[in-house]
């Protein structure tokens, strides 16, 4: 993700990370190959700009043959509570499919519960006990499984 244009976002994010778990998690932010995000290799990065700057985004990279991973939806703390994150989402889901993928794959911190209520307010399938406490599971799993638009 070395767009120059989503190191703000990737900043803040990595910002946001440290204070919620108390490390630094800058290096999480360079965790994965830029060329994972990348159409050759099965990759994608999404920004939606305003004015030409980045107020939110996403990635999703290959998981396996047939599953997308989402990875690092973020919006900018100036411009959220306005439906971008949705919007990112809607939209990596829209290019994984015509991609060809069936399913998508994602996990999210166990401090992070904007973000667990988006998945499952998107349709996303949580793959722990959700009455289970965050903290003792570690990662929290979703997937998705993707359909063919219908045409009308």
């Amino acid at each position: 993700m070395s767009d120059p244009r989503v190191k703000p976002l990737l900043r803040e994010l990595a910002d946001e990370y440290s204070t919620r778990y108390g490390e630094d998690a800058h290096a999480e932010m360079t965790r994965y190959p830029d060329e994972e995000f990348t159409a050759p290799h099965g990759g994608v990065l999404l920004l939606l700009l305003e004015h030409g700057e980045p107020v939110a985004g996403g990635a999703f990279r290959r998981y396996d043959e047939t599953t997308a991973e989402l990875k690092r939806i973020w919006t900018h703390s100036a411009h959220r509570r306005r439906g971008l994150a949705r919007r990112v989402i809607a939209e990596l889901e829209r290019e994984a499919r015509a991609r060809g993928y069936r399913r998508i794959h994602l996990t999210t911190g166990p401090r992070q519960p904007e973000a667990r209520g988006l998945y499952l307010a998107t349709g996303y399938t949580p793959l722990f006990d959700t009455k289970a406490d965050p903290e003792t599971i570690g990662p929290l799993p979703f997937e998705k499984h993707l359909t063919t638009p219908s045409r009308t």
